[in-house]
């Protein structure tokens, strides 16, 4: 039953549906990926999509040996120009900066779509479109390895097994609570399979980013001060499941590092939100 009119006010009977606070309302609209998605489509300058772009695409090829430094990386976003390079900057660092906010631009408008090997293949195939290995014969851009490789110690999933490794990994990913720690285990095993000759890292860290805006968790920005730690949790994780602790403590600090930039920016209600979503 509604409010009723009567005698110049309004009587509310006591199993009256009640409304939603306005307050509570406001703070859904504003989930981390709403604010993305309205800041990118409306092209802000200087929020949080904007130190996004530049500080998620810096740290993530910067920890897999890019040379370019934050500020090179602000300015390609910023004005779409090289600036001021140093000569012997090599060509494929400028490219996959580039290409790296494209890919985080489809992570955002596509947050909400299925974690598959296709969408997976895109966002390599971003990654590495008009790089030098994509003009290599044994260089498969937005496809599986064809040749082995390792990591550190570790060897990691044949070429043949890949796809079958892949395919069973998303569906048992796909019945799971998709919790931070879900999310997590699945990076652990990505990075163990390593299904790309090159470009694992950074695939793996947007497929992070995306699943993290779905299910409204706060993202996680690995930064070079944590960046041993999160070598040292996937090492760790991959050797005893078990040892999950470093990992996740790095991944909590990560994600500690973006609630701050939502601060910053002027986004308590959303950093709130997710901080609840989290678990904290």
């Amino acid at each position: 039953p509604g409010a009723i009119y009567e005698h110049g006010a309004w009587r509310i009977p006591w199993d009256a549906v009640k409304p939603v606070r306005k307050s509570r309302t406001k703070a859904l609209e504003k989930s981390v990926l709403n604010i993305l998605e309205m800041e990118r489509r409306a092209k802000l300058s200087g929020g949080l999509y904007h130190r996004l772009q530049i500080d998620f695409t810096y740290n993530s090829n910067h920890i897999e040996g890019s040379r370019l430094t934050h500020e090179q990386t602000r300015w390609i976003f910023e004005t779409k120009t090289l600036g001021q390079l140093d000569g012997d900057m090599p060509v494929d660092d400028v490219v996959e900066t580039t290409n790296h906010f494209r890919a985080v631009d489809t992570v955002i408008s596509t947050a909400k779509a299925a974690l598959t090997e296709n969408y997976i293949k895109r966002l390599h195939a971003i990654l590495k479109s008009g790089t030098t290995n994509s003009r290599q014969d044994w260089f498969a851009v937005g496809d599986y390895k064809r040749l082995e490789n390792t990591v550190g110690e570790f060897d990691t999933v044949k070429p043949a097994a890949v796809h079958s490794e892949m395919a069973r990994l998303l569906e048992e990913y796909g019945k799971c609570g998709h919790t931070l720690e879900d999310i997590a285990a699945f990076h652990v095993r990505f990075e163990a399979i390593h299904p790309f000759q090159d470009g694992n890292g950074r695939v793996g860290r947007l497929i992070l980013l995306k699943e993290c805006l779905k299910y409204d968790l706060t993202p996680i920005l690995i930064t070079e001060n944590i960046r041993q730690f999160y070598y040292k949790g996937l090492s760790e994780w991959q050797k005893n499941d078990s040892k999950r602790r470093r990992l996740m403590d790095t991944f909590r600090t990560g994600q500690d590092t973006f609630a701050a930039m939502l601060r910053h920016y002027g986004h308590s209600a959303a950093a709130d939100l997710a901080d609840q979503r989290d678990g904290r």
